[in-house]
């Protein structure tokens, strides 16, 4: 095990981490679930032929050919690192991936402690390093562009990993992962899929014997705190996990595809540990489950509409067939406004949910912006009313340190808004507040009747910063900028300069959204292995990153800054106001008119769109 201090950074954490710099965890923590632990200790050894890379204190060492790009586990004692100095140490083995030069080794270099969770340490990543099999190779002018597409993602905020604990799967998903599949090994191997964002590069050495070097890594959020109630201390945790199913970002990702996988599928967990005690909540998020899109096209609030010609119900069917199957009854809480293009939106799920009749799915449409308007988000208290009975049928997850099983959750609610972001985050912070209270009355901590926003103002304050940061996490992911009306979730009430923060946010969204989105599209695609990268590219098959422009792209914006630059100079610098200015001002404020509207006509020709799988709309006007 590496030192509390170590070369990986871990010296500081995240705003609630737990432990002070330098204080060790206790030992029971360090030697939990040997079994399926990863290696984190580890050097990082280059030669010609071949990386290996050996575990401190391991009996074994991964050598991965840079030639032949066998990957073998072999004994430690055979002698490979035998009077050689190790390049670097590593605190992970992330995977490798194909590009256009030759394959290219991802490694863990640095990482941020986080906290403690039922035993085990959480971090995460600070640091990586991309290197290539081959080196001093030519680098193609496309190669660099695929590398700067792979580090856009593995810069995202946040990716997290534990060495021992599943991050991947809820405490419930643990259980019966273990009793279902007590053969399997590996913390890869027991992973929900789903959640583990380097599935890809990591499954791409191909090798069935190196569980103990492959290290999962998580996208989303994640939080540990130790907290004190009524003088009772325990910790009180939320995991937040994105899924690799149709991911992707704010106007390119929406609705569903054919397998009813939806976009900004999101699953959070609230965990509290105490008195040897756990107890988990789980709860969704996830666009509207059919076919539509909301393409950009430089309008502010591009208009969102059905796609034509595909089996909505279908892809709704498909997709509570598998919600169900995973997490039992659901109660789908449509948050989207009930006039407008969401309006329509909100008719047809509503339709198709009364279509597919399953008894295991209920539909609730609450208009968010209607009900709460004028700042009234008190009414928000008629939603949490409407769901409390399910909420306490559904129960939580509640186990003994010993394996004893008190109660399981037997449903989730699955909320949305048109992004899954803001509104959605909101009425999930206060049905996680309602199950908490429900939890710690249970397990004594909270006195019978009393509210657990009521109980310490301490803890009452964590909470919200907690879920304004987890509301602040996701939307980055999906959106590009911080969430809207966190200040509603930070302090329990609307404000002025919250509504003004959230008006710099969605223009910083507008910008990002049709000028910059289509790259991180990209680098998605990329790193999830949904695009795979061709050798023959730029030669005997045209790359997909050349950029192609009709005739508009560069008239329309050249005239515009001519016009406006002359309109200026004619307004500015008159030697006196005649009729021929007063022209030549009409005549420039025409042009910038006329090439204005001309952009917001042929608003998608200006917009950046994704290049490795471009809208099928965009390709084929």
């Amino acid at each position: 095990m590496p030192s509390w201090l170590d070369w990986c950074n871990c010296a500081s954490g995240v705003p609630h981490a737990t432990f002070e710099v330098g204080q060790p965890p206790p030992p029971e923590i360090m030697d939990s679930r040997e079994e399926n632990a990863v290696y984190d200790d580890m050097n990082l050894y280059i030669t010609p032929e071949s990386f290996i890379i050996e575990p401190n204190g391991g009996a074994e060492v991964l050598v991965v050919g840079r030639h032949d790009k066998v990957t073998r586990v072999q004994p430690a004692s055979g002698g490979h690192v035998a009077n050689l100095r190790p390049t670097r140490r590593i605190c992970g083995v992330l995977g490798t991936i194909h590009l256009l030069s030759c394959d290219y080794l991802l490694v863990a270099t640095h990482r941020l402690f986080v906290g403690v969770l039922n035993g085990a340490v959480v971090w995460r990543l600070a640091g990586y390093d991309i290197i290539p099999y081959i080196p001093n190779t030519f680098q193609r002018k496309e190669n660099e562009t695929y590398l700067r597409l792979l580090r856009q993602t593995l810069d995202t905020k946040f990716f997290y990993f534990s060495y021992r604990y599943d991050l991947t799967n809820s405490l419930q998903r643990q259980r019966e992962v273990a009793q279902s599949r007590p053969e399997v090994s590996g913390l890869l191997q027991r992973a929900e899929q789903r959640f583990v964002w380097n599935g890809f590069v990591l499954r791409q050495f191909n090798c069935d014997k190196m569980q103990k070097f492959q290290l999962p890594l998580v996208l989303g959020f994640v939080s540990i705190n130790q907290v004190q109630i009524n003088g009772q201390t325990f910790f009180w945790s939320i995991i937040t996990r994105r899924s690799v199913q149709r991911a992707g970002t704010r106007l390119f990702c929406r609705g569903s595809d054919e397998q009813g996988h939806v976009a900004n599928f999101v699953e959070t967990e609230q965990i509290v540990e105490f008195n040897g005690q756990l107890t988990g909540f789980v709860q969704t998020r996830g666009s509207m489950p059919f076919h539509w899109h909301q393409l950009p096209n430089l309008r502010y609030k591009p208009r969102p509409v059905l796609v034509p010609g595909k089996d909505h119900l279908a892809a709704c069917s498909l997709h509570f067939k598998e919600q169900i199957r995973l997490y039992g009854n659901n109660v789908a809480v449509n948050l989207v406004d009930h006039k407008g293009a969401e309006g329509e939106l909100e008719a047809t799920y509503a339709r198709l949910v009364r279509e597919i009749g399953n008894p295991q799915v209920r539909y609730e449409s609450f208009d968010f912006h209607s009900e709460c308007r004028k700042m009234r988000w008190d009414r928000l208290n008629i939603l949490i009313d409407r769901l409390a009975h399910e909420q306490d049928q559904f129960g939580v997850y509640h186990v003994f340190d010993d394996g004893k099983l008190v109660s399981t959750q037997t449903g989730v609610f699955r909320t949305n808004c048109i992004d899954c972001l803001d509104r959605t985050n909101v009425v999930q912070s206060m049905l996680a507040r309602r199950s908490l209270t429900a939890v710690l009355q249970k397990l004594g901590v909270l006195h019978v009747g009393q509210k657990v926003e009521h109980a310490s103002d301490i803890f009452e304050s964590i909470f919200k910063g907690v879920w304004a940061d987890n509301a602040d996490l996701v939307s980055l992911q999906y959106s590009g900028t911080c969430a809207l009306k966190t200040d509603f979730t930070r302090t329990g009430k609307r404000t002025k300069s919250g509504a003004m923060q959230d008006g710099k946010n969605s223009l910083m969204r507008y910008y990002l959204n049709n000028f910059a989105d289509g790259q991180r599209q990209d680098s998605i695609d990329l790193f999830l292995g949904k695009y795979l990268v061709n050798d023959n590219e730029g030669g005997a098959v045209p790359s997909p990153l050349e950029s192609k422009h009709g005739w508009r792209f560069f008239t329309f914006p050249s005239v515009l800054l001519v016009a406006v630059a002359m309109f200026m100079i004619t307004m500015t610098y008159p030697a006196e106001f005649n009729t021929e200015n007063l022209l030549f001002m009409l005549f420039w404020g025409a042009m910038i008119a006329v090439s204005a509207t001309g952009i917001l006509h042929y608003g998608i020709e200006f917009v950046q769109w994704p290049r490795l799988f471009p809208p099928i709309s965009f390709r084929d006007p």
